[in-house]
């Protein structure tokens, strides 16, 4: 018998799974118990050895938890290579085993090995019983137990395996999880300075009396700053969605909505002035809401609306407001949006399939639906082959939450 240091990081951690499975140590107990055998153990057998994962002796077989046997000594090595159970009632009585070698070398009368196969179809090792004296084994209810028990061991494998390969992909998604939070973090409070200064600057330029050219430059400028600002506001609402705070907004009543919804409608004009916008307004009464909040929702679904509708046709906007509810509408005239990018219109980082030009993060829509939804509102999408449409719906009375 072999004791070795030198096992492969593959079977210690054989030999450590074996003994995290908390009911090895009854499972050998009972093994003992009901044959009256000595000696039995788990062995993990590859092809080239033999070693005792756990082990109970009652006979003084002097074998432990990672003990090794010469491979070809032991019938571990035939079940092995056959995949069938062995049991041995009496070894001087079995035609099979009477003259070989391995009972001669250990000194057993009884053996029952069963095979341990994993859950993949490989072949993990053996399930395993020996005694000097013989043993009445070869039985139904014996075999039975057995074959239960391997099953159950395989089982316990197979669970963790899957343990350990869910528990690296949660390390694997919270080492991503936190580099894109310090990214986030990053692009958010780093860039806002700077980009604010931009924007600023070309305020500035387009006060002084340029060519057409220069003026056109500065306007780029500042249209591309504006647009920066805008992508950077929803990636610091996704970072706080993330972060278990939500989209942080500030109710008021009274709420001018005509006046935000022109403004953003001014902002767009300008940055495309050969789009065409067709705004139709019906506000009856105060709306509670926050107004800056409604206007970044406004921006993002007009924005898209500009991007993926055809050039030629009009961006319609409906605003509505009752006793009940205030409604907003934004139609664009384009394909129809396929079923597969519908089911993931409103999640973060989901863009589909986008023509060149229009890349961006894919998280305006989310950001949009968490903002009506901290209005206890909701955001729909209605799109056919002619037009899509997108609807914000949320109650005047804050006590009120649409279903």
């Amino acid at each position: 018998m072999i004791k070795s240091d030198n096992f492969s990081q593959e079977i210690l951690k054989d030999i450590e799974d074996i003994n995290r499975i908390s009911v090895v140590p009854t499972i050998l107990e009972v093994i003992c118990l009901t044959t009256g055998m000595g000696f039995a153990a788990i062995a993990r057998v590859t092809e080239d050895k033999w070693i005792a994962c756990s082990v109970k002796d009652d006979i003084q077989f002097g074998l432990g938890k990672g003990g090794e046997l010469k491979l070809e000594t032991t019938i571990c090595h035939e079940i092995r290579q056959s995949g069938q159970e062995v049991v041995i009632d009496h070894v001087d009585d079995n035609q099979g085993f009477s003259s070989h070698h391995t009972p001669k070398l250990y000194g057993f009368q009884s053996y029952i090995s069963m095979p341990i196969i994993r859950k993949d179809g490989s072949f993990f090792g053996t399930l395993c019983a020996i005694d000097p004296k013989p043993a009445k084994l070869n039985n139904p209810q014996i075999i039975g137990m057995f074959k239960l028990y391997a099953d159950l061991i395989s089982f316990h494998l197979s669970a963790l395996d899957k343990m350990e390969v869910t528990e690296s992909d949660l390390v694997e998604e919270r080492k991503t999880s936190e580099l894109r939070e310090q990214f986030i973090a990053i692009l958010g409070h780093d860039l806002r300075n700077p980009l604010a200064a931009v924007y600023n600057s070309a305020q500035m330029l387009m006060r002084l009396p340029l060519d057409d050219r220069p003026q056109r430059l500065v306007r780029i400028i500042k249209d591309s700053a504006h647009r920066m600002t805008g992508l950077i506001e929803n990636v610091l609402d996704l970072a706080r969605g993330r972060m278990g705070e939500g989209i942080n907004v500030s109710k008021n009543n009274n709420q001018p909505m005509r006046e935000i919804l022109e403004e953003v409608i001014s902002e767009f004009q300008a940055i495309s002035p050969a789009r065409t916008i067709q705004a139709e307004y019906h506000l009856d009464g105060p709306v509670h809401c926050d107004g800056m909040r409604i206007a970044q929702l406004f921006s993002n679904l007009l924005g898209n609306a500009i991007t993926h509708g055809l050039p030629e046709t009009p961006i319609m906007v409906k605003a509505d407001s009752n006793e009940n509810n205030f409604r907003l509408s934004i139609t664009n005239f384009s394909d129809q949006i396929p079923e597969e990018a519908m089911a993931q219109l409103f999640q973060p980082f989901s863009r589909g399939k986008v023509k060149p030009g229009q890349e961006g993060l894919g998280l305006g829509l989310y950001i949009s639906a968490e903002i009506a939804r901290a209005h206890r509102g909701k955001l729909e999408v209605v799109s056919n082959d002619k037009e899509t449409c997108f609807s914000l719906q949320i109650p005047v009375d804050p006590s009120i939450s649409l279903s």
